[in-house]
């Protein structure tokens, strides 16, 4: 658009609905406090603030001082953490440094309960503190530590349940890779062409950029990477139940 202002504007929309619908309820209900203490919302502002403020200091020689470096910054990073797609400047002529924090924030995605992709930052943040408390535990192995979110305990199956999903991601992500990789394109481009269509980010690296397309990939790869998308959409469980053969089973 060529207009500060509008960029501003749909990078506030953008953050703001990746935030989890459920804090807006409680906005709604006057529980003001209580959403504002939420920890995942402090982790997602934290993520989306400490990355814009490392990519500016990293893009800012290739912007005039006008501030427009951390403009174009908040921009992207706003995009990318919220999988909304779009973009104001080809984020993959800048430094590897930024693209690295970009792979990251695809990876990472916004709140649960929002309308973001990605592996979710409740995730992020119960994985986190789950190999916090297993370092201590080795520390101390008599110590007794429970995880909390939100000031209340998470129980182990709900962490458990975090865990596998996060290596089944994993898994996903490398196996889609691998057969990416038949195309026989630049690692970069691979790598992130998965990972931007299982967290269903929608501009990747290299080849398929903001300024690229999906168009060189083979048909098997395009099939793969439209199974990515489906399956990162719907979570992954959903799709690994209904390929389930008890599933299936009659009872």
């Amino acid at each position: 658009y060529e207009s500060p202002a509008i960029e501003v504007i749909i990078t506030l929309f953008m953050l703001i609905f990746s935030i989890n619908f459920a804090l807006y309820f409680l906005l709604l209900c006057g529980k003001v406090r209580q959403a504002l203490r939420s920890d995942e919302l402090r982790f997602f502002l934290a993520v989306v603030a400490f990355s814009t403020l490392l990519i500016s200091i990293n893009i800012w020689p290739m912007y005039p001082a006008d501030g427009s470096a951390v403009r174009h910054a908040a921009f992207q990073v706003g995009s990318i953490i919220s999988t909304t797609g779009f973009a104001t400047a080809d984020f993959c002529l800048w430094p590897q440094f930024s693209q690295i924090i970009f792979i990251l924030l695809m990876l990472c995605g916004a709140c649960a309960g929002s309308t973001g992709g990605g592996i979710k930052c409740s995730r992020i943040l119960l994985a986190g503190r789950a190999i916090r408390r297993e370092v201590h535990r080795i520390i101390h192995p008599r110590s007794v530590e429970i995880v909390k979110l939100d000031g209340k305990p998470v129980d182990e199956s709900t962490l458990a349940s975090v865990l596998l999903f996060i290596s089944c991601y994993a898994m996903i992500t490398l196996g889609a890779s691998l057969v990416v990789a038949l195309n026989d394109f630049p690692f970069t481009e691979t790598l992130t062409s998965v990972i931007t269509c299982i967290s269903n980010t929608g501009p990747g690296l290299g080849a398929v950029g903001p300024a690229g397309n999906f168009s060189a990939f083979s048909p098997l790869s395009k099939l793969v990477l439209s199974l990515c998308m489906i399956i990162g959409r719907l979570e992954i469980f959903p799709i690994l139940v209904m390929f389930s053969r008890s599933t299936w089973r009659r009872v």
